[in-house]
């Protein structure tokens, strides 16, 4: 068996434990909310507050729901505004007795909130229910669970739970709760589906149709990339199979600095790809803002819906985010550094992998250099991978020009893999153009004379 088909088993293997885990969990978090709306309903006719039954117990290794609500150390109202929100996307008729009608009335229980969708005929529960099954008729508890609702919660801030903006002139407490559909995927199958670059995910996804043998690097380089495969390979034994969780910081910080064109990103990728995770490429101009606060919001979305994902993610061209502080001259400089404090504590917290890219070393915050597991440097490539990404880079249904020494090329012109493809992408456009499949000296010269113009070498 392959490598690839090795994965897919252990990935698919991995997929089904996770959604018998979450079933379970589930299961129970609905029993316990089906007691909850009981017990409340019971108490229609009466004023006083009946506390939540205790929750049921969470086995965080069991699924992701229930490492979920261990990791945000969610109290008995917040598990029960989770519970709530994704029930009627599991179990909609745990709802029904929410239609229990007011008979002096002749209409449902104002103090049970809910709306009915267009084609959903269930009970759609909103802030108003969620109050009432947390809080009763206690107008303080309700205004203590109300905070756990809002825009500033974890529930909120976490994308786990959020409530939807209510029709003009209305109550807040009318906006149904809603599970955002990354997280109700999460939640539920225990798989999260690949986002779309959109302005909540300033990221684009990092593929690429080469396999790891194609990476030429410089044999330190190879050698360094060594302990950031051991650690996505075994991330789990190390944290929980040797006891060493107590003591390490989830998550794993890597650097990567040298030239342009060294491989850095393509490293990145190939990473992913060899152990199964997926890379996210942030789009530093999506992130970045001139506004206060709004950088570390966009950063924050990013780093709460990655670690969901269980991505990687990469940083290209990172000094324009974890540059060195300035000293304090303006305003303007004191909210830069703030944004780097931020990004210092918010990387140490991320479970994840995270890589930064940069030209130099030297541009990046010191104290964010202490906190990297990994520096691994991307020199220039030295005649010998020079000369290999010639070879492996001139395209098979081209030959070469007799007099064309690719050994000789190689060995003269000190250019990056970048740059080795950017010549041989021109000097294969020239041969189409000229009608014949042959890679021509010329060509290739010239095409090494526009990449040292663009550094600013003199051919």
């Amino acid at each position: 068996m392959d490598g690839t088909a090795a994965l897919r088993r252990v990935v698919a293997a991995g997929n089904e434990a996770r959604l018998a885990g979450n079933a379970r969990a589930i299961a129970r978090e609905l029993e316990w909310l089906a007691a909850i709306i009981l017990q409340q309903l019971e108490t229609l006719a009466r004023t006083e507050f009946a506390p939540l039954p205790k929750p049921p117990a969470l086995a965080p290794e069991e699924s992701p729901y229930a490492d979920l609500l261990d990791r945000l150390r969610l109290n008995s109202a917040q598990r029960l505004f989770v519970a709530l929100a994704i029930t009627p996307h599991v179990r909609p008729q745990a709802l029904d007795p929410m239609f229990r009608v007011n008979e002096g009335l002749g209409r449902g229980h104002t103090e049970m909130g809910g709306l009915q969708g267009r084609s959903h005929g269930g009970f759609i529960p909103t802030v108003e229910t969620a109050l009432f099954l947390a809080a009763g008729r206690d107008l303080r508890a309700r205004f203590e669970c109300q905070r756990l609702l809002d825009a500033r919660s974890t529930l909120a801030r976490q994308e786990v739970v959020r409530v939807e903006d209510p029709a003009p002139g209305e109550p807040a407490t009318s906006g149904a709760l809603i599970v955002p559909a990354d997280t109700l995927s999460l939640l539920t199958t225990g798989v999260v589906h690949k986002p779309d670059f959109s302005r909540e995910f300033p990221a684009h996804l990092a593929t690429t149709d080469l396999d790891w043998d194609d990476l030429v690097l410089a044999p330190s380089t190879s050698e360094q990339l060594r302990e950031l495969q051991a650690w996505t390979r075994h991330e789990s034994r190390l944290l929980r199979g040797l006891g060493l969780a107590r003591r390490l910081r989830g998550g794993y910080r890597a650097l990567f600095y040298g030239p342009p064109g060294t491989g850095k990103t393509l490293t990145a990728a190939l990473l992913g790809k060899r152990c199964g995770r997926d890379v996210y490429r942030i789009a530093l101009s999506a992130v970045v803002s001139k506004y206060i606060g709004e950088t570390e919001k966009n950063l924050e979305r990013v780093f709460v819906r990655a670690e969901r994902l269980d991505c990687i993610l990469f940083f290209d061209e990172a000094d324009a985010l974890f540059g060195r502080r300035t000293a304090v001259g303006n305003a303007h400089d004191r909210y830069a550094n703030q944004e780097v404090s931020y990004l210092l504590q918010r990387v140490e917290d991320y479970r994840g992998m995270i890589i930064l890219a940069s030209n130099l070393e030297s541009n990046i915050d010191e104290a964010f250099l202490r906190r990297f597991h990994a520096i691994v440097h991307f020199p220039m490539p030295g005649p010998a991978e020079r000369l290999r990404l010639w070879r492996e880079s001139l395209p098979v249904a081209c030959r070469l020009e007799p007099g064309a020494d690719i050994a000789a090329i190689a060995a003269d012109a000190e250019l990056s893999g970048g740059a080795i493809l950017n010549v041989v992408q021109y000097a294969a456009l020239m041969a189409l153009d000229a009608g014949w499949a042959v890679v021509r000296r010329e060509d290739l010269l010239a095409g090494i004379r526009r990449e040292l113009q663009k550094e600013g070498r003199t051919p």
